[in-house]
């Protein structure tokens, strides 16, 4: 009983970071009707760095040798790189195509896990991120039916797919550093560091970001820094350490889940019977994840 509640709470904390991940979509939809793509991952940062503060503050850092190298590796892909890339793809393209790239994440992940994580994954295993997969594709899909006049291209579509690989990165470098340290530690750093290259990329390329955006435009951005950012890395690195990456990977289809119950509730959106399975696989997959035996995880 003692193992599965520990077990349980890592679980939890992932399921929980993939909820607030979803938010996310809303949010920065709401933002980028008044920001620009590079001004308002920026900003994000900027409120995610100032929520991971006290973390710094009160904690010193002990890497060693090459490890610096791997936070800077995991900083420039896992912000910058990853951020402006898929905020960009997501300018070119729709909400719900974006939303299927990103559930690509946990088949690409566990895949990665096997082939440089020296992780195992059984047939079952496999079904069950297909099936999480396939359940946020199907979301997506029902989505861009009620999408309208919104546009999607192919290379949008492309750019979100290829901001995956730096998720990747991320991830995994996180999880690697996380066997010798804090999982906050790794978090707030790898954050900082790469927030700086972010300002440094954004105001060489596009200059001083304008500060003169409505009260609504700056709530999105700070939900996006603090909760969907800053608490999602700390909820999710604490679970990762604990949880092998390839069965972690399953709880990032929570997102494109959240977003559509925020379209429905908040911008009327309609959900057909495809949203609808799409979220039963999603919800049936993480809980296979959380209640198989520990056995037959790997």
């Amino acid at each position: 009983m003692l193992k599965r509640h520990i077990h349980t709470l890592p679980m939890f904390a992932l399921a929980t970071a993939g909820c607030l991940w979803g938010t996310g979509f809303f949010f920065g939809k709401i933002a980028l009707t008044e920001m620009p793509v590079p001004s308002m991952v920026l900003f994000r940062f900027a409120f995610a760095c100032a929520g991971l503060f006290p973390v710094i503050f009160y904690n010193r850092p002990h890497f060693v040798g090459s490890e610096w190298g791997w936070v800077l590796v995991a900083s420039v892909l896992g912000v910058p790189v990853q951020y402006l890339v898929q905020f960009k793809g997501l300018s070119l393209t729709t909400v719900s195509h974006a939303s299927l790239m990103v559930g690509t994440l946990p088949m690409l992940l566990a895949v990665a896990a096997v082939m440089f994580g020296g992780e195992r994954l059984h047939f079952s295993g496999w079904l069950a991120l297909a099936a999480s997969t396939f359940g946020a594709a199907l979301i997506a899909l029902s989505s861009s039916r009620a999408a309208g006049a919104a546009v999607a291209s192919t290379m949008g579509d492309l750019l979100v797919v290829l901001s995956m690989f730096g998720a990747i990165a991320w991830i995994l470098i996180s999880k690697h550093l996380m066997q010798r340290h804090s999982p906050m530690i790794v978090t707030a750093f790898v954050f900082w560091v790469g927030t700086v290259m972010l300002a440094v990329t954004v105001m060489t390329t596009s200059g001083i970001p304008s500060l003169h955006y409505s009260t609504r435009a700056w709530i999105a951005v700070v939900e996006q820094g603090l909760l969907a950012t800053a608490s999602t890395a700390l909820l999710w690195n604490w679970g990762l350490k604990r949880v092998p990456a390839s069965q972690a990977g399953i709880f990032v289809n929570l997102e494109p889940l959240v977003g559509a119950i925020l379209g429905v509730s908040l911008l009327h959106e309609s959900l057909g019977i495809m949203a609808v399975v799409g979220g039963a696989l999603i919800i049936g997959g993480a809980v296979y994840f959380s209640y198989k035996p520990e056995k037959s995880r790997l």
